[in-house]
């Protein structure tokens, strides 16, 4: 295992490569590896260590649904005051607990501010999020029914408890889970401008050079965390060590949770649940631009790997390579024998009204355009295509996605024809009071969004089928995008574009009615 682990760990620099990373390996409580490489700065040439700060963004979600349940075993304790911060909500609102498993219905707060236009790089505090959450007036589904990755869920969850408590939020996390778990250097880094050490994260790839990522959100409860390698093997081995209490910190975040119609729901209280190499695991991945980063922790084997890196490396895959590499097992490769099924095309999904298009992707594998990121699957005998968490599968009655982490199965809907390009003009969302513009240029059609943080850029528009268009959104406040926006627009009796409606996985549903007809750019 000694030699596989030091194989596994020679080779992330080059296999992951950017400016800097920190990796650590545990198993039974004992460090099997604590490495870091490179740079936290490449041009103050500051190194990256064990020691160095690091953004660890959404895996703090798990840290505020501890401090949650270290003050209130009860969550719905707090849902009293979340209806205050959804004002304008017209149906019942979620609970505190649909919260805390990304079961609340709401639109993601990032995904809906590029809606109203925000610029990618622009200012988005305290301010800004309190707006876009407090505009909420309809949920994408009905609370505890599905799952949807949802950063203001544990957003409100910090506010509500600064609220209850009356004390500040990093003084919370540090009293419930960093002096209790040993964390000694962890912080609430809640400015995302920079880290009081001067670490810096970057955007580029190493053939075409990286600079520093500039960031300017302040979060909170959503993905505030500032950790040290040392910090998180601190937090691992305090989960090995509290493993057999029945009222530890990990144990109550990790236990089992559900859908209401009783299906087991594979996120909860922050966290992931998931299975590789047979084996069922728990964790969680980070993302900024320029930060990229990934706990995992195999309760069967008392394994835990953490994965650090200061540019877009896939802190996942490394997480997975060294978890194969402690384990004995090799990760799978697809069966590059198997012919791309004869169902590649473009679908809608009825349910959430997205698109949902299936191309080939590499001998063995398709590509599934319909979440906020593109998803690789691996071909499978019998015509089905899978991987682990999403699965495509053609029955006698159509094509079916099954995705059970969110809870749905579903059959979709062909989406045959040629999109018209005379959709062009001015589309208005009462529910936002934010806009769609659509302009034919040159005999091309692009588009943007405008509301109250300002006027979003151009893009060109994908055609998909009738009537059916993307506007891609490759960058975004957050580091992970929402995407293609599935742009389905509407007739009316005359044939002529009357409304569209525009979803994304992070936010789905909303109707805009035309105002005027196209103007050429």
């Amino acid at each position: 295992m000694t030699d596989r682990l030091d194989a596994a760990l020679a080779k992330l620099p080059h296999a992951y490569a950017g400016p800097g990373g920190a990796v650590a390996v545990l198993r039974d409580g004992e460090v099997l590896a604590r490495h870091a490489w490179g740079w936290a700065n490449s041009e103050r040439r500051i190194p990256f260590t064990p020691r160095t700060l690091f953004r660890m963004c959404s895996i703090t979600k798990q840290f505020t649904c501890a401090t949650l349940l270290d003050l209130f075993r009860d969550p719905t304790a707090l849902d009293a005051g979340l209806r205050a911060h959804l004002p304008l909500l017209e149906e019942p609102a979620p609970s505190a607990t649909h919260l805390a498993h990304n079961q609340s219905g709401l639109r993601d707060y990032w995904a809906v501010a590029m809606l109203h236009g925000s610029p990618v790089e622009a200012p988005f505090g305290d301010t800004e999020a309190a707006r876009v959450i407090a505009g909420t007036r309809s949920l994408h589904f009905a609370p505890g029914t599905r799952y949807s990755y949802v950063n203001q869920n544990f957003r409100l969850l910090s506010d509500l408890l600064q609220e209850r408590t009356g004390k500040p939020f990093a003084d919370l996390l540090r009293a419930h889970v960093f002096d209790r778990a040993g964390m000694e250097t962890a912080i609430l880094a809640a400015d995302t401008r920079a880290m009081p050490d001067g670490t810096e994260g970057y955007e580029g790839t190493q053939a075409g050079g990286f600079r520093a990522a500039e960031n300017r959100i302040l979060w909170t409860g959503d993905a505030g965390l500032g950790a040290s390698l040392d910090d998180m093997i601190a937090w691992e081995r305090h989960i090995d060590a509290t493993r057999g209490e029945a009222d530890s910190l990990y144990g109550r975040i990790s236990a089992p949770v559900n859908f209401a119609n009783g299906a087991e729901a594979p996120y909860g209280f922050g966290l992931a649940r998931g299975r590789d190499f047979g084996r069922a695991h728990t964790g969680h991945g980070g993302a900024l631009r320029g930060w990229r980063s990934h706990r995992v922790y195999v309760p069967s084997e008392r394994v835990s790997v953490v994965v650090m890196f200061n540019h877009f490396g896939d802190a996942y895959g490394a997480a997975m390579d060294l978890l194969a590499a402690v384990l004995g097992e090799t990760r799978t490769t697809p069966d590059a024998a198997l012919p791309p099924p004869s169902w590649l095309g473009a679908y809608i999904e009825p349910e959430t009204g997205l698109s949902a298009r299936i191309e080939h992707a590499a001998p063995g594998q398709i590509l599934l355009r319909f979440g906020h990121s593109p998803e690789r699957l691996d071909l499978l005998a019998g015509g089905t295509a899978g991987n682990g968490r999403t699965k495509l599968r053609m029955a006698s009655d159509g094509l079916w996605m099954l995705r059970p982490q969110e809870n749905s199965s579903t059959r979709l809907q062909p989406a045959p024809g040629e999109a018209a390009a005379d959709v062009g003009g001015r589309y208005r969302c009462a529910e936002l009071d934010a806009e769609l513009t659509v302009v034919e240029s040159g005999g091309t059609l692009y588009g943007g969004f405008s509301g109250f943080l300002g006027q979003g850029r151009m893009e060109l528009l994908k055609p998909i089928a009738t009537d059916l268009w993307a506007l891609p959104c490759p960058r975004a406040l957050d580091h992970t995008p929402p995407g293609d926006w599935t742009l389905a627009f509407r007739r009316d009796a005359g044939g002529r574009p009357a409304g569209v409606e525009v979803g994304c996985w992070l936010a789905r549903r909303l109707v805009y009615e035309r105002l005027s007809a196209p103007r050429p750019a």
